[in-house]
């Protein structure tokens, strides 16, 4: 369980460029088969991913307890599904990038600051793959904890589209169209063509 200590403007935040050249420098992790940004332990997170040449980027609405080496339930998921697929490494990263597990616990109003670095980051997703960028929307009905939520999913759909990145969910959609939370997928699960234009009109 992590439960925010305190409000990301009251803190320092690292920028993700800055915290990506310390990843990739840092002792803390077997980096040869892991990538994490920021790399210790802290109240946000801006990538987990296993190292790869085609790795599917999933998407979540805000990070938990997952650390290189000691997936959660959820990641395991995502792990499974893109190995299933096709993938030979995951990337996930997330809507926000604070950590908390329970959503009733992110914080009341969006961080512009953090949310600039997370977009930078998705970015870096992104231009990781050495194909079409595929990214899995996976965020689950957790969109509607805070109404500002919508607002950072409508800018990284909009960076998405700069890259030409292709878009998928798997699993079954709500009843809103939200796409489904990767938890208690299948392992056997598919993936399936999302409509991101579409589901950009549906958002309030």
């Amino acid at each position: 369980m992590h439960i925010p200590a305190c409000s990301t403007n009251e803190m320092e935040i690292l920028r993700f460029a800055d915290a990506l050249a310390a990843a990739e420098q840092s002792d803390a992790y077997d980096r040869e088969s892991w990538l994490y940004v920021p790399c210790e332990y802290t109240e946000y997170r801006y990538i987990l991913a296993t190292r790869g040449e085609q790795p599917l980027i999933c998407v979540g609405i805000n990070p938990s307890t997952a650390e290189p080496g000691a997936l959660d339930n959820t990641l395991k998921s995502v792990q499974r599904v893109a190995l299933h697929n096709g993938f030979d490494s995951f990337i996930m990263f997330n809507v926000y990038a604070q950590r908390a597990t329970r959503p009733q616990d992110l914080e009341r109003v969006c961080n512009p600051r953090l949310h600039a670095e997370n977009m930078a980051a998705f970015r870096y997703a992104l231009e990781a793959s050495r194909q079409t960028p595929a990214v899995w929307a996976a965020w689950g009905t957790i969109i509607e904890a805070r109404p500002w939520l919508t607002g950072c999913v409508r800018d990284m759909i909009r960076i998405g589209q700069e890259y030409g990145a292709q878009w998928y969910t798997a699993g079954a959609r709500s009843k809103k169209g939200h796409p489904h939370h990767p938890l208690y997928l299948k392992k056997d699960s598919g993936l399936d063509a999302f409509d991101v234009e579409e589901y950009l009109g549906q958002l309030r």
